[in-house]
């Protein structure tokens, strides 16, 4: 516990992996590593030195002769650090080679995987009861460490220990007893993971401890569910002609769960004609995970490939993974359609990390180099967060490319409109709306931060899509309509005619204008381009009130952004925009006109233009919110009795959330759709009818045997189940 770390110290602080520090401050002593000016001075590299505190002899009056000796002797003792060998996820251990004061041998010390550890010492040094020993404390949850020593031949001197193979040193042990530790879970740890689980969010666990610490860690924070079942998936290669095989074991619950047995079933009858529900049955009160080892998940990725994917749907517990085996864990969710977010805190995590969708850091160390994202604290908190953030910059980058769209459209058609006539928008008419309506609009409507709550449910995760497409659809429509409306129509009003700077219809009449009502428009510009006529100052106003109604439908808040009035510069933007066009529409300013290229139209036409523009304001909320988003969703949800409730992924049934009617509602509903096209979601249909799943306890699994013509696995396809012998 003192001698074999790799802590070193900075700036006076013991630094290091922190359950090295943790072991090494449990023991009270004190290390001291050699400074720079002693190690120039020497021939020899001076070692990294760890003794007891040292006392003197006036601190304890009261202590006898022989304490006395003790006292001394513990102060002169001092075991210098000469060689490391660091500490290797694929060989699950640590050693180091140290030198006692005063004597002529080198000691060895390891520590590591009590396993591992077993492996290499002497048999007569294990206890016969170190299995059962080891399997007691690990069910408890505690993280158990095996520690081992041996006295180094004398021909292993101080400079052949420098180059020597740690496999030399690392060979023929005496094995010297398990430390325990506790790992307790952190606060957050729990209320985050209850969270992610109502989210629909599975959650699964890879670590390099020991497999039954991880059970009892899983079920001690809710991933496995108090009455569900632990299939231990235990994996053996091929050996003596004999092919791989697979033995199931159902681990037990220290808390007395009951291990269930072969018979130990129920029959769920599920009657289904023409894909209606006739009764609707209890579902199972219990689930299956599995937890495998990383060697057995090694052998089931080379020789049982077509079983794979139905383990990666269930499998919970991923223990004593190496590094590469992480990223191949995360490679193989992936296969299968899986979205997989890393979280971890050490080197051994930067492949997962770099592979997955979304990895993050824990800790600002090596990890944090490899991951696209690295948490300032060190716990599982800030997943919510980012997947909230995540979901809000998803559905505002489609916000604002709908907005963009349609603003596209808009323009086009009121130029068309124009065009047939003759005319066009006026450069003061498209400069007022690129600077002060688009810019304004597109860049506050992309303020919104994310919704508190995390839902059960996805945004959209493509522009092509039916209700993309039908929001952009039913948005041009109405569009379409309002402005060829208001352009049919401003032509049958008894005083429209061809418009001359002469022209006075403000009154409601064709009369000559007087002086004081003329508006004169300098140069001759606008009589070549024919700007000002009372199409265009109809499609002005319409087409400007048509870019701020198709904003703020498009700048969607619950269940992924805030509401929209939370965006305070946004709505802002909206109200001064809306009552700056509403002003100048319903009282015409000579100045404001004249700048915009505008010509004054009689107030009846100015009260039909304000109905149009909040007609087409209100049919645009009204399909956008109850047509394009809710129309699928409420008729699925019709059918399936579950309107106000978030829709919930296809999965494996211990994923399903929610009362056991529910659940079964959900799967035959399901049963009756068209396939899902995530491969998991198949493949868990698949299984809901499998009567060979999940495998029974006791039981065997071997590969299959390929001839030479089939080349090898070629993985799971849908419609392809594993065979079991």
């Amino acid at each position: 516990m003192a001698t074999c770390h790799s802590l070193t110290t900075i700036e006076g602080k013991i630094s290091g992996d922190p359950l090295d520090c943790k072991m090494f401050g449990a023991t009270g002593w004190v290390l001291e590593e050699p400074t720079a000016e002693e190690t120039a001075l020497h021939d020899q590299i001076m070692p990294t030195v760890v003794h007891p505190p040292r006392q003197t002899t006036s601190a304890t009056p009261s202590c006898g002769d022989a304490d006395m000796e003790l006292q001394e002797l513990m102060n002169s003792y001092e075991i210098g650090i000469i060689s490391q060998f660091p500490f290797s996820s694929a060989l699950q251990r640590m050693s180091v080679v140290t030198r006692t004061l005063g004597e002529r041998r080198l000691t060895a010390y390891m520590k590591g995987a009590p396993e591992m550890v077993a492996s290499l010492c002497k048999k007569e040094t294990v206890p016969e009861n170190f299995s059962e020993v080891l399997e007691k404390y690990t069910h408890q949850g505690l993280r158990v460490i095996a520690l081992a020593h041996r006295k180094l031949e004398a021909k292993l001197t101080w400079h052949r220990v420098q180059s020597v193979n740690r496999a030399v040193i690392e060979g023929n042990m005496e094995f010297l007893g398990l430390i325990m530790m506790q790992n307790k879970l952190k606060p957050r740890s729990i209320p985050i993971l209850s969270e992610l689980r109502r989210a629909c969010i599975r959650l699964v666990m890879v670590t390099g401890d020991n497999m039954l610490t991880a059970v009892s860690v899983a079920r001690e924070c809710g991933m496995i569910p108090p009455h569900g079942k632990v299939i231990v998936t235990e994996a053996s290669p091929p050996k003596g002609g004999q092919s791989a095989t697979i033995h199931w074991q159902y681990a037990e619950d220290p808390n007395g769960w009951r291990k269930p047995v072969a018979n130990d079933t129920k029959d769920i009858r599920i009657d289904v004609e023409e894909n209606r529900l006739k009764d609707r049955p209890q579902a199972p009160e219990t689930s299956y995970h599995f937890a495998m080892s990383g060697k057995s998940f090694a052998v089931i990725v080379e020789h049982f490939p077509d079983l794979l994917p139905k383990l990666l749907l269930c499998g919970t517990v991923y223990a004593r993974m190496a590094p590469d085996q992480k990223t191949q864990l995360v490679e193989a969710l992936q296969k299968v359609d899986y979205y997989v977010g890393m979280c971890g805190d050490g080197a051994n995590d930067c492949g997962a990390l770099k592979r997955a969708h979304a990895g993050i850091s824990l800790s600002e160390l090596e990890a944090s180099v490899a991951s696209p994202f690295t948490s300032k604290t060190p716990d599982i908190s800030c997943v919510p967060d980012l997947i909230r953030e995540g979901r809000a910059a998803l559905v505002t980058s489609f916000c604002v490319f709908k907005f963009m769209a349609l603003y596209s459209i808009i323009q086009y058609l009121s130029v068309l409109l124009l065009y047939s006539v003759l005319s066009n928008l006026g450069d003061v008419q498209y400069l007022f709306i690129d600077l002060a309506i688009i810019m304004s609009i597109a860049f506050t409507m992309s303020l919104n931060s994310s919704w508190k709550e995390l839902v059960p449910r996805r945004p959209p995760s493509g522009l092509i899509s039916v209700s993309m497409l039908l929001s952009v659809f039913m948005q041009i429509l109405l569009t379409l309509t309002f402005q060829v409306t208001a352009f049919l129509l401003v032509k049958e009003q008894p005083w429209y005619g061809t418009w001359t700077p002469s022209s006075n219809v403000c009154n409601g009449s064709r009369d000559e204008p007087t002086n004081a009502s003329i508006s004169l428009h300098p140069g001759s510009e606008v009589d070549e381009h024919n700007i000002s006529n009372y199409e265009n100052t109809t499609l002005f106003f319409v087409s400007c009130c048509q870019y701020l109604a198709v904003a703020f439908v498009y700048s969607k808040g619950r269940p992924f952004r805030q509401p929209v009035y939370r965006n305070y510069l946004f709505m802002a933007c909206i109200l001064i925009l809306y009552g700056f066009i509403i002003l100048i529409m319903m009282y015409p300013i000579k100045v404001i006109d004249d700048f915009f290229q505008l010509v004054c139209v009689p107030p009846d036409w100015r009260n039909k233009m304000l109905l149009l523009t909040l007609a087409n304001v209100s049919l645009s909320i009204l399909v956008e919110n109850f047509l394009c988003d809710s129309s699928f969703r409420w008729l699925r949800n019709l059918f399936a009795g579950r309107r106000d409730e978030h829709p919930a992924p296809n999965i494996y049934p211990q994923l399903d959330s929610g009362p056991p009617a529910l659940i079964c509602t959900r799967r035959l509903w399901n049963q009756g759709r068209r396939h899902p096209k995530a491969k998991y979601k198949r493949l868990a249909q698949e299984l809901l009818v499998d009567p060979d799943w999940p495998p029974k306890p006791k039981t065997s699994t071997q590969a299959k045997v390929l001839s030479a013509e089939s080349g090898g696995q070629q993985g799971w396809s849908p419609g392809h189940t594993a065979t079991r012998l």
